[in-house]
């Protein structure tokens, strides 16, 4: 209502997705793709912006076996980065892809990558569910996936014209940490606001804007904090072998899950 208020010719439209399924992605891209065809409005998209996040405290898996908080934490974001690159590449304008990620991937001291590791199915097989490790490695993911998608701009002119840009907001007061223990979580809050850290949503969301916003050279860098502030994150987020590892896995998995779906909608 808000978007309608600033702009009467807005043309609005919400999608329901279950990031986790890659069957609901393809749907997605599918409807998105009718919705733009039928609005008459131009074939393409100018800003992604990957923000979909769990922190789940127990093991669960997709319908394709896959580690629950790894699929939507990660795999969701280069599935469907992937899907919609060319309509990301057809924009008149510069276009962007946005990935959210966390200061926790600085945890991560080493990981070795392999399609078990990115599926998140070792984790998922260990006795006890290391979901503080998932979640920091899923973090991790994503920077090293930036990184990957930012080098591999220059191979092509017209890649070059799509940028991508990895943000942290900090720490925001959400309700990420639902599973966690309540007392636990509250405590957890309260020692953040007294150190004059936690974020209201609303303050949270100005780093995820100064990314969006910033001009269409930028890319490969990261947001942290808000105020236009960028860093550096962890030495190993910019290990450009660790980045082409993960590339290949994502795309082998990528790859299968798109095979999946095509024998799914032929059985329907």
């Amino acid at each position: 209502m808000d978007i309608k208020t600033q702009n009467e010719n807005a043309h609005l439209k919400a999608f329901e997705v279950d990031v986790a399924s890659f069957h609901s992605l393809l749907q997605f891209k599918a409807s998105l793709q009718q919705w733009l065809s039928n609005s008459e409005m131009h074939p393409s998209i100018q800003l992604l912006i990957n923000n979909a996040g769990i922190l789940a405290t127990s093991s669960r898996l997709t319908s394709q076996g896959y580690d629950q908080m790894m699929a939507t934490n990660y795999l969701s974001a280069f599935s469907l980065s992937k899907l919609l690159l060319p309509l990301l590449r057809n924009s008149p304008v510069p276009s962007r892809i946005v990935n959210v990620t966390s200061f926790t991937h600085r945890s991560v001291l080493n990981i070795q990558i392999n399609k078990d590791t990115v599926s998140g199915k070792c984790f998922s097989r260990q006795k006890q569910y290391p979901f503080a490790h998932v979640y920091e490695c899923s973090k991790l993911f994503l920077l090293l996936f930036s990184y990957e998608l930012h080098r591999q701009r220059g191979l092509t002119d017209i890649s070059r014209q799509v940028s991508v840009i990895a943000v942290d907001p900090g720490v925001v007061e959400t309700n990420i940490m639902r599973e966690v223990p309540s007392c636990l979580s509250s405590l957890a809050f309260i020692v953040l606001k007294l150190l004059g850290l936690l974020q209201s949503p609303e303050i949270g969301v100005s780093s995820i804007l100064d990314a969006a916003l910033s001009p269409p050279e930028t890319s490969g860098v990261y947001y942290f904090g808000g105020k236009g502030r960028t860093v550096d994150s962890s030495v190993l987020s910019y290990n450009a072998k660790l980045g082409e590892e993960l590339w290949d896995a994502s795309t082998h998995l990528f790859l299968e899950s798109q095979l999946a779906s095509k024998e799914t909608f032929t059985s329907e």
